[in-house]
């Protein structure tokens, strides 16, 4: 079996440790400061991020810990996870399997009365979340909609620090997704005179829980064909340092501003390539086949004991795919002097609350019409940013392999 940790840096992201270890070596005293003996409230943290943000917090010894996510199980194995290796587990541990929206986690809060670290990574991720007005409604409903419901619960007991992930999809965004995360950015900053706010936009998370790399190993687990686009360039992180840039954003990020990794477009990677190397490490051979249909055929091959792996790489044809990434854009003005591995988007205004929460009133109410539409849902965030270019093709992620 590959050892996927050491697969990640060394295929992946062609490093050998987390890029940002000088930069949390630096800050040690700072990180200290701002966690030791704190209370801290991790939404969404039995997730491929927020876990890794659990597992890199708690060696600064917060004195609380709460972890609250709607997936049960993997809230129970995050626990067990972290009893059973060397982690420090602060005096009270807390695991929550509940929705953050909640009567039961409103109560919970007020109960315990705030908390001093507040992380949210409750979110919808992935882009194959556009494809009906249905799907389009829980992405907002998440990302939006009832995050402005636990800010203003949040303004109650407001914390010393207040961390939302964003995604770098949301510069210049070409998806719903993208562009829920851009105005999510908006919605945190527009209470950054209640509470400190920071955030951060960063790269595909390499193997993380649902994501099309982590889909090869289940693909190969079970024999089937690998399929992928050969033509989308996308940056990566490796799942430790996705919990580490969130931590530095969290603690050392000043009111309102964004952090990403410093990563150069050479450092992009295609998700064909990745399937090749991994296919390649496990003794496969790779064979091209031209379509879903012939790759699916040939997996039969595999069962009888074949080393020769059908895969089919295609050019992308779905909703919402952007070609290449990128943190910024050029109307933000950034700080790359700062730290040694991270750029920080500085300078952001304070957004209008009230045109937030105009935007969030119309979305409510057009999802409460029957004839709403998904181009509808796409007007209305346009009409608030401005560089939503959306990509419509009139194919979903859910009608590939």
């Amino acid at each position: 079996m590959v050892d996927l940790n050491s697969f990640i840096y060394k295929y992946v992201l062609g490093r050998s440790e987390s890029m940002f270890r000088n930069d949390l070596d630096a800050n040690s005293v700072a990180l200290n400061k701002g966690i030791k003996k704190k209370s801290v409230l991790v939404i969404g943290g039995a997730g491929s991020i927020g876990s890794s943000f659990i597992r890199a917090i708690v060696s600064y010894k917060p004195k609380e810990l709460y972890v609250v996510d709607t997936n049960e199980n993997a809230l129970a194995e995050l626990t067990r996870d972290l009893r059973s290796g060397a982690y420090y587990i602060p005096e009270i541990y807390r695991s929550y399997p509940m929705d953050y929206n909640s009567v039961t986690f409103r109560r919970m809060f007020r109960n315990h009365k705030g908390f001093d670290i507040v992380a949210n990574f409750s979110a919808h991720k992935h882009v194959r979340s556009e494809k009906d007005i249905y799907s389009i409604e829980a992405l907002l409903r998440n990302n939006v909609i009832n995050a402005k419901q636990l800010l203003d619960l949040l303004c109650e007991f407001p914390p010393e620090e207040y961390f939302c992930v964003s995604t770098d999809k949301a510069a210049n965004p070409v998806n719903i997704m993208g562009a829920s995360k851009r105005i999510m950015e908006d919605l945190i900053f527009s209470y950054s005179e209640r509470f400190p706010v920071k955030t951060a936009r960063f790269a595909n998370v390499a193997f993380s829980n649902g994501s099309l790399p982590a889909g090869f190993l289940e693909r190969i687990a079970k024999l089937q064909p690998i399929s992928a686009p050969k033509d989308v360039k996308r940056f990566f992180v490796s799942p430790e340092e996705s919990g580490q840039i969130c931590l530095l954003s969290a603690i050392l990020g000043n009111n309102r501003e964004i952090f990403y990794p410093k990563l150069g477009m050479a450092q992009m990677m295609t998700f064909d390539k990745i399937a090749e190397k991994l296919l390649e490490v496990q003794g496969y051979k790779v064979e091209y086949c031209d379509s879903d249909d012939d790759a699916i055929r040939k997996a039969y091959g595999l069962k009888l004991g074949k080393k020769e792996y059908p895969v089919h790489f295609s050019v992308s044809d779905t909703d919402g795919e952007k070609p290449y990434e990128e943190f910024f854009t050029e109307s933000e003005r950034i700080d790359e002097k700062r730290f040694e591995s991270l750029g920080v988007i500085v300078g952001k205004d304070n957004p209008s609350m009230l045109r937030v929460c105009e935007l969030i009133e119309r979305l409510e109410n057009s999802f409460e019409r029957d004839s709403v539409k998904k181009e509808d849902i796409i007007s209305i965030m346009s009409d608030y940013l401005p560089d939503f270019k959306h990509i419509e093709t009139g194919k979903s992620l859910d009608e590939k392999m």
